[in-house]
């Protein structure tokens, strides 16, 4: 789906004239290759056309090297924008970027799941790559489960490369970058981020500084349920997941790892819910899902959570029609509970 000059759309928003002049202030250029992914849609700017597997190769390499460099867990402070899933829905993702400004007048991290399910993984996952390159101290991408071989296989990433591109080579690649992704993130030393939930092999933090890579994260693993595990209403500590894989925690666990941990949230994704964010356990835990109108099966809306100087979090909406998203503050309730399982 290469016929939308999202380009043209960018450049008529407020917020494209914010990122340029932003970028020259800074004294900074944005890279060829972010040009080229937002040009996609305009006359001879397919993907395929302006971007070589050569060049995808090339970014592949310098990625992995800079998040080896980096540590398993990211430490970062606020003010920061966190958005969950995104599965290929790339014009929903510079909706996203069009909302909280384009980098880098806004810092960003996401929890994972770029590739599978949607149409255009390929741009998604090279945009927020191609991000994380040009500002490596103001973007920030974690590991999801689809960021695995053995799912993204089957649930369209690797048809996608074969078929723009028919390189089982270039689907290698990713994997090789994917597997040395961080796995959770730690925002003012209080917010833990992962992308699945908790583990009942997780005993410190220090523990998630020093988790190895490259891993596959397969098996009764603490990568597994990182990547994995669910927040379970009604449950009492860990058992057996109705994914199959990895584990569900019940509220009783999530207290008892926020104490263990000295933190005050989690903020996780893998879970698709109706209003783009939800709490669970007493408002201790927070899933964001940022791909609306999942599937082009479900009706539900996307959030992403902004967390000020202070650690106080807010929500921007993003309805699946077309409108204004409009702020949403944290409300003084907890959730109804309404995740569906994100395979």
């Amino acid at each position: 789906m290469e016929d939308m000059p999202y380009l043209v759309v960018i450049m008529k928003a407020k917020d494209f004239q914010l990122f340029i002049i932003g970028l020259d202030k800074l004294g900074m250029e944005p890279t060829q290759l972010i040009i080229n992914l937002l040009s996609v849609g305009l006359p001879d700017k397919g993907l395929t056309k302006t971007v070589s597997e050569n060049v995808i190769m090339e970014t592949l390499i310098k990625a992995r090297e800079l998040f080896l460099s980096q540590p398993s867990m990211v430490e970062l402070d606020s003010p920061v924008k966190i958005c969950g899933d995104t599965h290929g829905q790339y014009p929903d993702l510079l909706r996203i970027f069009n909302k909280g400004g384009f980098p880098p007048l806004s810092n960003y991290l996401f929890l994972g799941d770029y590739v599978d399910r949607g149409k255009q993984n390929l741009e998604v996952i090279l945009l927020v790559i191609a991000y994380k390159l040009r500002y490596p101290k103001n973007f920030f991408i974690l590991r999801g489960n689809h960021e695995c071989a053995n799912v993204n296989r089957t649930y369209g990433f690797y048809d996608e490369c074969m078929r723009r591109y028919q390189s089982q080579r270039m689907w290698q690649s990713f994997q090789d970058t994917f597997c040395v992704l961080p796995l959770t993130a730690l925002v003012g030393d209080k917010i833990l981020c992962m992308h699945g939930g908790l583990s009942p092999h997780l005993e410190s933090l220090d523990q998630l500084r020093t988790v190895p890579r490259p891993t596959d994260a397969t098996g009764n693993t603490l990568e597994m349920d990182l990547l994995w595990a669910d927040p379970v209403i009604g449950l009492s500590g860990f058992q057996a997941n109705m994914r199959g894989a990895s584990v569900g925690f019940g509220p009783d666990i999530l207290a008892k790892y926020c104490n263990m941990l000295n933190i005050d949230l989690v903020a996780r994704a893998h879970q698709v819910v109706q209003d783009g964010y939800e709490f669970f356990g007493g408002r201790k835990l927070v899933t964001i899902f940022s791909a609306p109108h999942y599937c082009g099966q479900f009706d539900n809306a996307a959030a992403m959570m902004t967390v000020d100087e202070n650690l106080q979090c807010s929500f921007e909406i993003l309805r699946p029609s077309v409108g204004k998203p409009q702020p949403k503050v944290v409300p003084t309730t907890m959730g109804s509970p309404g995740a569906a399982a994100c395979p």
